[in-house]
């Protein structure tokens, strides 16, 4: 299943590098240029693992870290630094991160380290939205005060684009775009939890929006 990850790096240079090269090995990738930009992309949707710079102007990245550990985020997160010596690796992982990498560094350590912390994370989006349940080739949707759910009214194609999407959850898939837009306008009016993303170039992806982020 396609991975995301979000890249958090104001150095520019480094950034896109780290993007087109995370893309080449496969992942969808997301960027931020600081930690509040970050934060802006996670509250709208999850991502498999976060690449974080440790030293960002505004707030740096071991505060960023702290912040998302003390919210309940518990997204796989690589830390990168300039910084040498055992103590700013200690710092990090303390701090919460999974795993620690000093620069410069080769791509192919990167691409290893995030496989392996993505692996070692329970799988948490392979099960079915909440919210949302699909039985008898038809989708329902299901709120507190719903014993049985209700019926998702979906013309065929946006039936069709929401159970690709879905089978795994996390798939990219290739659509019209008005189709994908019927349903993302469908499913934002009765479901707050999930949304869909537009990939470039790929087609579109339905993302859990974190529960922790939202007030």
């Amino acid at each position: 299943m396609n991975k995301t990850i979000l890249v958090i790096d104001d150095d520019d240079t480094l950034r896109k590098s780290l993007a087109n090269g995370l893309l080449q090995n496969g992942f969808t990738v997301l960027t931020a240029n600081s930690a509040e930009q970050g934060a802006e992309v996670l509250s709208k949707v999850s991502v498999d693992a976060i690449v974080l710079d440790r030293m960002m102007t505004g707030m740096d990245g071991l505060t960023f870290l702290k912040s998302l550990r003390k919210s309940g985020n518990t997204t796989p997160i690589i830390m990168l630094t300039a910084l040498s010596g055992p103590e700013h690796a200690i710092d990090g992982l303390s701090g919460g991160a999974n795993d620690y990498l000093a620069k410069p560094f080769q791509l192919k350590e990167l691409v290893l380290r995030l496989q392996n912390i993505i692996k070692q994370t329970p799988e948490i989006t392979q099960r079915m939205p909440k919210g949302l349940v699909f039985t008898d080739d038809e989708f329902f949707i299901t709120q507190k005060n719903d014993s049985n759910g209700r019926l998702f009214a979906l013309s065929n194609e946006e039936k069709r684009l929401l159970h690709n999407l879905i089978t795994p959850m996390g798939n990219i898939v290739a659509a019209s775009p008005m189709v994908a837009k019927r349903l993302r306008t469908k499913i934002n009016s009765v479901l707050s939890d999930i949304d869909i993303i537009t990939i470039r170039g790929r087609g579109y992806k339905l993302v859990a929006i974190p529960t922790t982020e939202k007030r």
